[in-house]
């Protein structure tokens, strides 16, 4: 009996590799992204798909997959799939949640730390021989303790973000779509309003794009902090970078952004910015276990099981 065909994306680790290729036939992908139209080509003849956030994974692919079973992200937004189109043909859609909770919320924390005390504008400063030495009024960051961290998606990432708060003495609110009844979340304008950091894990989504636009960014403290690293089309960048050029906030931190790799120009000349190349989950523990899950999930799949972690 012949082996299910696979279409492999992206490089991932050698031993989660072999085991996919144990138990398919593997079409691995070893260039650079794949276009739509080379998805559409190599997707043809195939069973399944291991794909990545990168793959734009439309309508129009999904229906000239004609053998597809099977998508397997790894990553845990679906935002580069039309899971209605692929619901439609039968086809199941999974994710990777969980496995990169941890290592995301201690990346938001590195970028809270590195934007409120001003890490990197003082490694740029050194770098480029601005420091003449000590003095009292010299670089000074913001004290966490007793400030408001306002969390935006209070999901298994915001949550994880939440619980290292107490640590740094860091009070907590938070906001979600639709506030249910009892709910502790907060209206989103008085999340921005009171908060001294504003953190953001809300999927991407129509109702999410530029959500953090113009008006919401006014609503923030003058002296609050904006940390995105959920997905960058939630915040309007343009947005984003007339009120730091005009001190509506102090500071931002991103580790995505709207048209990846590419980034606004404006926020590469500003020092009130810590940029990060989207490595939330960029730890060599997560991204092994991302990839481990996502070929268990197309492994299963097509050897007629259940899938491990569909998307709802």
């Amino acid at each position: 009996m012949s082996k299910p065909s696979v279409l492999l994306t992206h490089k991932i680790p050698s031993a989660v590799r072999a085991t996919l290729e144990d138990a398919c036939d593997v079409d691995f992908n070893d260039g650079k992204a794949l276009s739509a139209d080379e998805l559409k080509a190599r997707l043809i003849d195939k069973d399944g798909i291991v794909s990545v956030f990168t793959d734009a994974m439309t309508a129009d692919v999904i229906d000239a997959a004609t053998r597809l079973k099977v998508i397997a992200n790894i990553a845990v937004g679906i935002n580069n799939i039309d899971v209605a189109a692929a619901r439609a043909r039968g086809i199941v859609v999974t994710n990777t949640p969980d496995v990169l909770t941890q290592s995301t919320a201690d990346l938001t924390w590195a970028l809270i730390m590195d934007i409120t005390r001003r890490v990197s504008e003082g490694d740029r400063l050194i770098r480029r021989g601005g420091w003449k030495g000590w003095s009292l009024d010299f670089m000074l960051g913001m004290e966490l303790r007793g400030r408001q961290l306002g969390i935006i998606g209070y999901g298994r990432i915001g949550r994880a973000v939440a619980a290292r708060a107490s640590v740094f003495g860091l009070r907590v609110a938070y906001a979600v779509g639709q506030p249910a009844a009892g709910s502790d979340a907060v209206p989103i304008d008085r999340l921005l309003a009171t908060s001294d950091i504003v953190s953001i894990h809300c999927p991407l989504t129509p109702e999410t794009r530029h959500l953090i636009n113009q008006a919401s960014l006014a609503r923030m403290k003058r002296s609050a902090y904006l940390i995105n690293t959920s997905r960058g089309g939630v915040v309007d960048e343009a947005a984003l970078v007339w009120a730091l050029k005009n001190r509506i906030i102090s500071g931002a931190a991103l580790d995505v952004f709207e048209d990846e790799p590419r980034v606004h120009p404006d926020l590469l000349t500003l020092e009130n910015v810590v940029l990060t190349p989207h490595v939330g989950s960029a730890t060599t523990d997560t991204r092994t276990a991302m990839a481990d899950l996502a070929v268990r999930n197309a492994i299963a799949v097509l050897s007629g099981q259940p899938p491990i972690t569909p998307v709802p």
